[in-house]
């Protein structure tokens, strides 16, 4: 079983399928993100937390950081525990920012998104197998663990959130170098926290 990758395959692909979502109503649900993304995807709904979390439009808004470490923390308990599809409450499944903001993040990221893209490549694909992707869940796990109190320490929201964007991106191509990179921004994210609080 890979969860991984199953609907995306860049960066580019995932916000395309976020901008072809029923555009009727004013607001943008989690679980709109959700099916659009697909229920199977734990790379895709990692980026997707990562790019929200590091949003301006969006990730500035008091409790987005946590609410995206609830969707990280459910998601990669659920694929440690070894289940094929993501379970989700609705109390969080019903959250939702405004269709502007969304669009306007959107926007902000389709810029960057081929550049991003032609950075991509299948190097270390190991890590981006079985182990390498429980490995990525637990340290998912840990991330959003913490990104609730990283609300009220400068910058480190940021970090966690470029950690899960860098851990979608390197499960979405196959590309190890880029979770490698993810874990090592983990690491130095969690130094900081820790600094910050001793």
């Amino acid at each position: 079983m890979n969860n991984a990758n199953d609907d995306a395959s860049s960066m580019t692909d995932l916000i395309d399928a976020m901008e072809q979502m029923e555009r009727e109503d004013p607001k943008v649900s989690v679980d709109d993100i959700v099916e659009a993304v697909g229920r199977r995807s734990f790379g895709p709904l990692l980026l997707v937390a990562g790019l929200i979390t590091l949003a301006p439009v969006i990730g500035d808004i008091p409790g987005m950081p946590t609410l995206m470490a609830v969707l990280v923390l459910l998601v990669s308990s659920q694929l440690l525990a070894g289940r094929k599809t993501f379970w989700l409450p609705q109390w969080l499944l019903r959250r939702s920012v405004s269709r502007k903001g969304f669009d306007k993040a959107l926007r902000w990221f389709k810029k960057p998104a081929k550049w991003i893209d032609g950075l991509l490549g299948v190097r270390l694909a190991w890590m981006t197998g079985y182990i390498g992707i429980r490995a990525t869940a637990l340290a998912c796990l840990l991330v959003a663990v913490a990104m609730p109190p990283m609300e009220f320490i400068p910058f480190t929201a940021n970090g966690a959130g470029l950690a899960l964007t860098l851990f979608g991106l390197g499960l979405v191509a196959r590309d190890g170098l880029v979770l490698a990179l993810g874990f090592l921004l983990t690491a130095v994210t969690f130094a900081v926290v820790l600094i910050n609080l001793l």
